[in-house]
Parts: structure tokens; sequence; C-alpha cells
């Protein structure tokens, strides 16, 4: 009688596992938000450079009262581009910051020249290290903050279509019911 080796049932045992991490991943409330360390907790510091000509974003600015967003965008990022009239709506209605994020400084203004400006200060971040600071994994991501400075949520990825309605715009409304 042949013997079987119990290494036979590795492949089998592996795939289940996998499975139920795959089950439990589609089971949460927002299978696709990436959680965030930050929320709840004081904004980080932000970086103390700003691009010539716009208002520096300052730590300061980030403890005024009523509700403002913070948006990690690049020049080079083409989400940031798709996400640009959204932020400019929003500007409209609240104060949004940018920080941008490792880019040429003639390159951000050109962008900002072209397609509008919505940010009322911006904060320069050539080499990421505020963006670490931040959690921030890849631009674009916003970060809704309240009157005390404090992260409210982070929306990772570009605030367009159905991203921005379904998951974006309940948090920002909570936010602002909230105020």
């Amino acid at each position: 009688m042949a013997r079987i080796s119990p290494l036979v049932a590795v492949p089998p045992l592996a795939f289940a596992a996998l499975a139920a991490v795959f089950l439990w991943g589609m089971g949460r409330e927002d299978p696709g938000g990436l959680p965030s360390a930050m929320i709840g907790r004081e904004a980080p510091a932000l970086p103390q450079t700003a691009l010539p000509g716009k208002t520096p974003l300052t730590d300061e600015l980030l403890r005024q009262p009523g509700v403002k967003l913070v948006n990690f965008w690049a020049s080079w990022c083409p989400p940031c581009r798709a996400e640009h009239p959204t932020l400019m709506d929003l500007a409209q209605d609240m104060p949004v910051y940018g920080v941008n994020l490792r880019d040429i400084e003639d390159n951000a203004l050109a962008f900002l020249a072209e397609g509008g400006d919505p940010y009322a200060a911006i904060a320069t971040d050539p080499k990421g290290r505020g963006a670490i600071d931040w959690g921030v994994t890849a631009p674009p991501e916003t970060f809704i903050i309240d009157g005390e400075g404090r992260v409210l949520y982070r929306h990772a990825g570009p605030l367009i279509r159905e991203d921005y309605t379904n998951r974006f715009l309940p948090e920002l409304e909570k936010a602002l019911a909230g105020e």
C-alpha cells in the first residue's frame, strides 16, 4: 500500500486560507476603502515650503473653525487632473488646501494656471517626506479635517464619479453636519 505524503494537504489548505481572507475582505463595510491610522487624530505637521506666489499652507490654517479639505496632488498625476474640476467646485463652499507632491514648481504652477487654482493655500512636498507622515500612498489623496485640526476621513484616489458620490460625499456631509 502506497503511503501519501502529508505535503499533499498543503495546497488545498493554502487555497482555503486565501479564500477565507478574500471572503472576509468582501464582507467589510467599505471593501474599497483603505483604513487610515490618522482618523480621529490631529493632522500631522505640514511641509514648510510653498509654491512661489501662492499662500503657504500652515498648521494654524488646519486648526481654524470649520470643515476643510487637504488634497495631495501633482501635475504629473493623471487622476489628479481628472479630479481637478471636482476640487474647483468644492472650493466654492469650503477651504481646500493643497500639498503638491514630488513635483517641479514650474509644472505645478502651469497646471494651476491651466485648470484653475482651487487651493486656498498650498504646501510643497518635493521629496514626499510629509506625505509619509500623513500616510499618503500615492496622489491624489484627500483628507477631511475638522475645526480642531483632526482628521475625520481619508479618501485615496480621485474624487470622481461613483467613488466621489458613494464614498467621499457621504463622509463630507457627515462632517459638515457635525460642525
